[in-house]
């Protein structure tokens, strides 16, 4: 590939030449995918590969020792030096230990070695990574075990080049320490389930159901110059300051608008990099707010796309600072424009390929679709506050509900076709007649007739059919794709279970199998009707409506986690083997304690900064006004306006030093609680207000002071300078 450089900050940005590497070979070239592992490895050592993804066979070493010679002369032969297992801790990001292939000969020589026992299981310190009370500090010792599913991959960096061996992290004793193997099992007891209930539909060929995961993933983009001018940004990935610019988004200007030049340099760029390890970057474009951008992967296997997600983020930070930037994953890094989240598409397939979820020309007469729909169905409404608690985090309660992602209350939007097809089921009428195959005629002889889809799109649904797949879009920008996806495959699990329980038991006949299918659907959707909800949810309407059909609205993570550690939670979760009581309590206590720590450096932040930045510089600021209206006073000149702003300068500096005060005496005595739940909700219903004041103050002092003798970057230049 030819690449030239250009410093930008301290990294070199890559100018890639697409006409001398085609996409069509770069594409995977890092990747040790199963089309390498098929050239690579002999027939029936590959065919024992593809038994263990497909869940069918168990690994063995005799076959990971061929595996593992293959994946490291492949990895040598593209330069890579040394090798990590790469997982998913309960800290919301990737962890890797690095490993060279260097093994000494004794005789002062080396060769590089790399084992079937070495790729298969890695030994890691667990002492400082979080296990919510499952191993004492002294108790050290944690295991990774490499996850067939997702393919190893090269990673190259100004150090070197590393073989990343995606994998699962447990304890000594078995017990989950990450994202992934909760996810992993959740598969299991999705496709398990799955099975029963296509078993009864007559279907005997399909072998494996998994679910399939195309995260969306938002973000923003800002110069490198003014993020390092923002201690606010850098260590808490938000703004606690920051007055609004006299435009921020109502001019509707950057969705889907232009790309900048420096952008779309850097998206280039982002895109060869996720190329090169076979991660199928598709679509990309401006967001809502200034500066925000989307990126969007083809679909996977969610255990897959859990890992690419991460690799996705963190490709974006890496690529950023190469071009002089910073990228932003708070799901509110500025107050008063849109946040970002993750929308999450999911769906469930089959062996040979099939979506469940396709309705097919005609929906209504598709009865494995709308068996699997209602479903999905139940599943929202009972298991609701679970999939909340899955999305709740610091980040995110400044994000729901605000005009520009969904609300708290979960609900699911189908549109009106789907809706009356289910509503015509529950009333015993059958499922009518679908409108799907209608066209659009737009009455210009130039233009094609466009078919309509079977459901519209609605950006304030929690859940919307989206045309053959349903998409979350309460899953906050910076967190993995891993919980949510887990708790839903569970969900459905756990519907899919009690659905083939009544269609195993069932009395009819094989020529009345439909109307068994019929009598399901007909009792589940009209006990769970009520979540279905095709309007507007940014209303207050809404909100009243969602209460009066006793639909929850979590509104803060702290209440949200709560469901964790209820025996409903945990019954669940037992009976289809993804997580014990033990397991959910001990994430419980690390997913509070995450809050609690986010909430307490975002609030040393906010009073370090008003005392060390913001008040000085606005008392010097005062001082020189003063020292102009004694200059003027001198000559007999009089300035009004410049008098009465100092006086609202004094009054807000005033201000601004007690709230400080009164955030840092609230912080300490939050410090001294002990109960972590108890402490999370101080934070919560303590900390986070006194912020919300002192933030008040210093940003009407902002529109006063002077940009000049502002102490760094506002909106204006966050927002709108790259």
């Amino acid at each position: 590939m030819s690449c030239q450089s250009e410093k930008c900050g301290n990294h070199a940005a890559m100018e890639i030449d697409f006409t001398k590497t085609p996409v069509t070979e770069l594409y995977g070239r890092n990747c040790f995918s199963n089309t390498v592992m098929r050239e690579r490895l002999p027939k029936n050592i590959y065919k024992e590969i593809a038994a263990v993804q497909n869940g069918e066979k168990e690994l063995t070493l005799e076959v990971a020792e061929i595996v593992a010679a293959s994946m490291r002369e492949w990895a040598i032969a593209k330069g890579a030096t040394h090798y990590t297992h790469l997982f998913q801790p309960l800290t919301g990001l990737t962890a890797e230990k690095h490993e060279s292939f260097v093994a000494p000969t004794g005789d002062g020589k080396m060769m590089m070695e790399f084992s079937g026992r070495a790729l298969i299981k890695g030994e890691s310190d667990a002492s400082s990574l979080p296990s919510g009370g499952l191993r004492a500090t002294f108790e050290a010792r944690g295991y990774t075990a490499w996850d067939v599913t997702s393919p190893a991959f090269l990673k190259s960096d100004p150090t070197g080049t590393t073989l990343c061996i995606p994998t699962a992290f447990i304890s000594y004793y078995g017990q989950a320490l990450d994202q992934k193997v909760p996810l992993l099992k959740s598969v299991e007891a999705l496709s398990k389930q799955a099975l029963r209930v296509l078993r009864a539909l007559g279907d005997t060929a399909t072998k494996r159901v998994t679910s399939f995961l195309g995260p969306e993933q938002e973000y923003f983009l800002i110069d490198k110059e003014f993020y390092d001018k923002r201690p606010d940004i850098m260590l808490t990935g938000r703004t606690v300051f920051g007055a609004l610019p006299a435009k921020g988004q109502e001019m509707e200007d950057h969705y889907y608008g232009a790309i900048k030049e420096r952008v779309a340099a850097f998206m280039r760029e982002v895109n060869t990099e996720l190329w090169k390890v076979g991660i199928p970057a598709k679509t990309q474009h401006n967001e809502v707010a200034p500066n925000q951008f989307e990126i969007v992967p083809v679909y996977s296997n969610s255990t897959q796309a859990a890992d690419d997600n991460q690799f996705i983020m963190e490709t974006i930070h890496n690529v950023a600072r190469r071009h002089g930037m910073e990228g932003l994953f708070h799901e509110k890094p500025f107050a008063g424009v849109n946040g970002s989240g993750k929308h999450n598409n999911w769906s469930m397939g089959t062996t040979d390929g099939t979506n469940l979820f396709e309705p097919g020309a005609s929906p209504e007469c598709n009865v494995r679709f709308l068996l699997f729909v209602a479903a999905v169905i139940e599943a929202i409404d009972r298991y609701a506050l679970l999939l909340r608690s899955s999305t709740a985090c610091a980040g995110n309660e400044h994000r729901l509900g605000a005009n520009e992602a969904p609300p708290a209350i979960i609900s699911i939007f189908f549109g009106g076709p789907l809706t009356e097809i289910f509503d015509n089921i529950a009333k015993g009428n059958g499922a009518g007649k679908s409108s799907s195959k209608e066209k659009i005629k737009i009455g210009v002889s130039s233009l094609p007739a466009v078919s309509r889809d079977v459901s519209d799109r609605n950006r304030t649904s929690p859940f919307a059919f989206t045309g053959n797949k349903f998409e979350f879009r309460m899953v906050g920008a910076s967190e993995s794709v891993a919980p949510p996806t887990t708790c839903f495959n569970v969900a459905v699990a756990q519907v899919l279970k009690e659905f083939a329980d009544k269609l195993e038991s069932s009395s009819q006949k094989a020529e009345n199998l439909n109307d068994a299918v019929y009598a399901v659907i007909r009792e589940s959707y009209s006990k769970h009707r009520r979540v279905v909800f095709n309007g507007n949810g940014y209303t207050d309407e809404w909100v009243r409506e969602a209460e009066r059909r006793g639909l929850p609205n979590v509104k803060n993570t702290v209440d949200a986690l709560a469901v964790l550690t209820h025996n409903e939670t945990v019954s669940v979760f037992e009976t289809h083997g993804v997580l014990s009581r033990e397991e959910l309590e001990s994430r419980y206590h690390i997913y509070l304690e995450k809050y609690s720590k986010q909430i307490n450096i975002e609030a040393g932040v906010t009073v370090e900064m008003a005392r060390r930045q913001i008040f000085p510089a606005v008392s010097a600021y005062a001082a020189s006004l003063a020292r102009d209206a004694v200059a003027l006073a001198a000559i007999g000149a009089v300035n009004a306006p410049q008098e009465e702003r100092a006086k609202k300068i004094a009054a807000l500096c005033s201000e601004l030093c007690e709230k400080t005060a009164l955030l840092e005496t609230i912080l300490n005595e939050t410090h001294d609680i002990g109960d972590t739940f108890a402490e999370a909700s101080s934070y919560s219903e303590h900390v986070r207000p006194a912020m919300s004041a002192v933030r008040s103050c210093a940003d009407a002092l902002e529109k006063l002071v002077s940009k000049e003798a502002w102490p760094f970057p506002g909106y204006e230049e966050l927002l709108f300078k790259l």
